[in-house]
């Protein structure tokens, strides 16, 4: 019991820091700290994705003589591109909320709702 609690430590660590991102996109008003919360859970799963592609002794997969565990790369390439995407998906959305911004003069989500029921 203690090897799977302390022995998948980077699991606790990704469930940790996805429910934390979870927790601050549902509960913030502001929209920035929702995007802040929104990183955080693409993070957890970028650590998950690396943890589930680790091999333990593993080695780059090129045959070679005296090596027979290999490390599949795909996971890792898979990561590289989603941090890519991730990146301009936060980029994308602090340019929104520059524009929301200038429209509303605020960025607290209660408050722009009301200035559009007000309309």
């Amino acid at each position: 019991m203690i090897d799977i609690i302390f022995g998948h430590y980077n699991y606790w660590i990704v469930i940790f820091l996805m429910m934390a991102g979870f927790y601050t996109v549902i509960s913030r008003g502001n929209l920035i700290k929702k995007i802040a919360g929104l990183n955080i859970f693409q993070t957890s799963v970028f650590l998950l994705y690396i943890s589930i592609g680790y091999v333990s002794e593993g080695t780059t997969p090129i045959i070679a003589e005296g090596f027979t565990k290999y490390s599949n790369p795909l996971p890792h390439v898979l990561i590289l591109t989603a941090i890519v995407v991730s990146v301009s998906t936060i980029a994308l959305g602090l340019a929104l909320v520059v524009r929301i911004k200038e429209a509303y003069g605020t960025i607290e989500e209660d408050e722009i709702h009301e200035q559009d029921m007000s309309l």
